[in-house]
């Protein structure tokens, strides 16, 4: 591709010390992604997908190498300039959902707006719009508690979305649901790549990674296989 990657990782090492034990949860990892890319992120329990995301949602810093967003590296970012790039630039769905129980639907999906400065108006108007997107327009004032598990996905599909991110990261996003709740996220994952939307997910579940234009599968902190799948 000839576009300047949205992520791009070069030689990225993650060490932890446990103990008197060293040792690397991530060795020299080397990958691009580019603009409209849907990528699963695979392998056993262990490999290092966690940490991998972590890492790619500004959550942690690689001992060594080089993480590029967007085309600025944040390798050497402290905290607070990595909390900025995670609300200006990142997007968070989690198997858990992670909704604030005391909020509606609209003001969940508002909250990263809140910690971007954005006026209150064209806040709740922006809010409006994704709930309308992700099928949840009649569901403006409910509660997460009021919400099946699918729905409370697409609220934090929404929620991930309204700081138009340069990158969507999953974590299982349909691991705490049925098949059918989880049927629905999928498609809507998949109309977010034909939006030109890039994902990166973690998932276990080979099905979901065929899903996806590209798999690329963990082993031992090293990537053992990046492949991209013609059928999706």
């Amino acid at each position: 591709m000839s576009d300047p990657p949205i992520v791009a990782l070069n030689r990225v090492t993650k060490t932890y010390q446990m103990g008197d034990t060293v040792f690397d949860a991530l060795h020299e990892v080397d990958f691009e992604v580019h603009q409209g890319e849907y990528v699963a992120i695979m392998g056993p329990s262990g490999c290092g997908k966690s940490t991998l995301l972590n890492l790619l949602g500004c959550l942690d810093k690689p001992s060594s190498g080089n993480y590029l967003l967007g085309g600025t590296d944040v390798s050497t970012f402290d905290d607070d300039a990595l909390s900025e790039i995670r609300g200006a630039h990142l997007g968070f769905i989690f198997q858990s959902y992670n909704l604030i129980q005391q909020l509606t639907v609209l003001e969940n999906i508002e909250v990263p707006l809140y910690y971007q400065g954005m006026g209150a108006a064209a806040s709740r108007k922006k809010a409006h719009a994704l709930a309308e997107r992700v099928g949840l327009g009649h569901r403006l004032h409910h509660r997460p508690s009021e919400l099946s598990g699918g729905q409370q996905q697409r609220v934090g599909t929404a929620r991930a979305l309204v700081n138009d991110p340069l990158v969507l990261l999953a974590d299982e996003p349909t691991g705490n649901l049925d098949s059918s709740s989880g049927a629905e996220i999928l498609e809507l994952f998949d109309e977010l790549r034909e939006q030109q939307k890039t994902i990166i997910m973690v998932t276990h579940d080979p099905d979901i990674g065929k899903r996806a234009g590209r798999i690329i599968r963990l082993r031992d902190g090293r990537i053992e296989e990046d492949v991209r799948n013609g059928s999706a």
